[in-house]
């Protein structure tokens, strides 16, 4: 049976939300298969003459995205962005001391899209996800990550216990967040190199996973609740890390 129009896939997703739109829409890396929008939506941007533009009412955008998504007048049909590979990532300058951070099957759009946004608000170096167990580019994902999908730089691995022998191999002190480990983060932090590696939401970090790291740390939070959410827990860690690198300047 054919597609609906009406209906993304994960080979062309779609995005909406102003702050997504106008993210890929200035991204030289993204190409945009077409655009369906209000003419008071579209005012704002200068759009190529080669992206096909339907103008289109409220109504019927909203048959271009879920139910309830907000829109905001415009909405955008993508290819997803370039594959960037690990060795790329990892070349960088031994001066250049953002950390990484490792995701460890964390598959929640809405989680993973957050990250990013943290992961761009704290100038981490990028985050890498196993190709198998984590989200497709989506819109959720996209208007979660509020611009920032654009700018993060997001690895996929086949293998990421691998990987993480590759990140150790370049100089990265691989530092696992458990809410098991006796020593806080900001205990672990050194002033080196750090990639941050988080588990899913309540299975945590796989045993396998533990075991390519060079510690185990925990975030000091109020015994009031048992765990933060895999996205806070991300920012919690990404702004240990960026103060660390500050006092060192």
């Amino acid at each position: 049976m054919a597609r609906s129009r009406n209906k993304a896939s994960p080979s062309h997703p779609r995005f909406w939300g102003r702050h997504a739109v106008e993210a890929a829409l200035n991204n030289p890396e993204r190409h945009i298969r077409r655009i369906w929008a209000t003419r008071e939506a579209l005012a704002p941007y200068n759009i190529d003459k080669s992206i096909p533009v339907t103008l289109s009412d409220v109504a019927d955008l909203g048959r271009f995205v879920p139910n309830d998504a907000p829109h905001q007048g415009i909405v955008i049909e993508v290819d997803p962005l370039p594959d960037i590979w690990l060795s790329d990532l990892l070349d960088l300058p031994e001066t250049d001391k953002r950390p990484l951070l490792v995701l460890d099957q964390v598959t929640d759009p809405h989680n993973v899209g957050a990250i990013l946004r943290s992961a761009a608000a704290f100038d981490a170096l990028g985050i890498i996800t196993q190709d198998r167990h984590a989200p497709p580019e989506s819109g959720a994902l996209a208007r979660a990550a509020s611009g920032a999908l654009e700018v993060v730089p997001w690895v996929r691995v086949t293998n990421l216990a691998r990987a993480l022998d590759e990140i150790a191999e370049a100089g990265y002190w691989r530092i696992g967040l458990t809410g098991h480990s006796e020593a806080t983060l900001s205990q672990t932090l050194g002033s080196g190199k750090t990639a941050l590696v988080l588990g899913a939401e309540g299975e945590g970090l796989r045993q396998n996973t533990e075991a390519h790291c060079d510690e185990l740390a925990k975030l000091p939070i109020s015994s009031k609740i048992e765990s933060l959410n895999v996205s806070n827990a991300a920012a919690v860690a990404l702004y240990a890390a960026a103060e660390k690198l500050n006092s060192q300047d």
